[in-house]
């Protein structure tokens, strides 16, 4: 049973190929009107949302498909019932689990229990669909992903541990920049080691140092969902790395930026970049759909 639950554990094959398949996608919106025909994609979102939940349920319908959309609320993952009982019964009305949730293992349960694919729509470890609208759009705006320089301007969270893997797997060269202490942690480290190999991901303390050869800026929330707590240390210790005017002076005049949104503006990245030339933010989030409808294809196509 195919999953699509991160990056790490899909060959790099595949990836190119999804890519490939999702800038066909996207250059003819009536290719694969039909290839989910009769399918159902269920939603279960613990977490709030908007690019994820909008684009699945559009790249649904444009590929001829139907989805439901189930608070994570009402749900009650793993404590109304338990995760393999969910799964057992899902998999029994529907044809593939999208899930957007807190804890990894969640994700983990439910393909295991289930008999249907599950795709990844966010984890607390992985953000897989959106480090392949990331690197969609590195192939769109940079000509390519191979040998191209792509500097994560924030923390080792989810989106940057993703993105990192992706651009190992296409042969891009990622750097993290980050203050002392919001690097990637050893579980990261130990599976990029093991199952991607080559040299690790340069980890950078000055973001000015970091951009000087990037083709690709890339930021983040300084505070994601359930760091709340942490949001005035966070702003103070990331103050130095934010993505402004003299940030972006440093990199290479051709350097595209990116953000997976939604934006802080005036925190991690300001109006001026978001706003100016080098963002290709919006383009960027607009792949998310082209991007997902080649993974719900390949996972769901009428006769795969």
């Amino acid at each position: 049973m195919p999953h699509f639950l991160n990056l790490i554990d899909q060959p790099a094959e595949l990836l190119a190929r999804l890519l490939d398949r999702a800038a066909a996608l996207k250059a003819d919106r009536t290719t694969g009107r039909t290839a989910l025909a009769g399918r159902v994609v269920g939603l279960v979102f613990e977490k709030p949302s908007l690019r994820t939940r909008v684009s699945f349920e559009a790249a649904t319908a444009q590929l001829g498909g139907t989805s439901l959309f189930f608070p994570g609320n009402e749900i009650g993952l793993g404590w109304r019932e338990p995760l393999p009982d969910f799964a057992r019964v899902m998999s029994r009305y529907i044809d593939c689990l999208v899930l957007r949730t807190f804890k990894h293992d969640t994700v983990l349960a439910l393909a295991e229990h289930g008999e249907i694919p599950v795709v990844n729509g966010l984890s607390d470890r992985s953000h897989p669909c959106q480090a392949m609208a990331d690197l969609l759009t590195v192939r769109e705006h940079c000509g390519g992903v191979k040998g191209k320089t792509i500097v994560f301007v924030g923390d080792g969270n989810n989106v940057s541990m993703s993105l990192a893997v992706g651009c190992g797997k296409l042969g891009a060269r990622f750097v993290l920049a980050c203050p002392k202490g919001y690097a990637f942690d050893e579980t990261f480290k130990k599976n990029y080691t093991e199952k991607i190999g080559g040299d690790f991901p340069e980890i950078l303390h000055d973001p000015l140092a970091a951009v000087a050869n990037a083709d690709v800026i890339y930021t983040d929330v300084w505070t994601s969902m359930g760091q709340e707590a942490e949001r005035e240390t966070r702003l103070r210790k990331f103050a130095k790395f934010q993505v402004n005017e003299k940030l972006l002076a440093k990199a290479p005049p051709h350097c595209k930026v990116l953000h997976c949104l939604p934006a802080h503006r005036g925190e991690e990245i300001t109006d001026g970049v978001m706003e100016g030339s080098a963002s290709v933010v919006f383009d960027q989030a607009e792949n998310r759909l082209h991007a997902q409808k080649a993974v719900l294809e390949w996972l769901l196509a009428v006769g795969r």
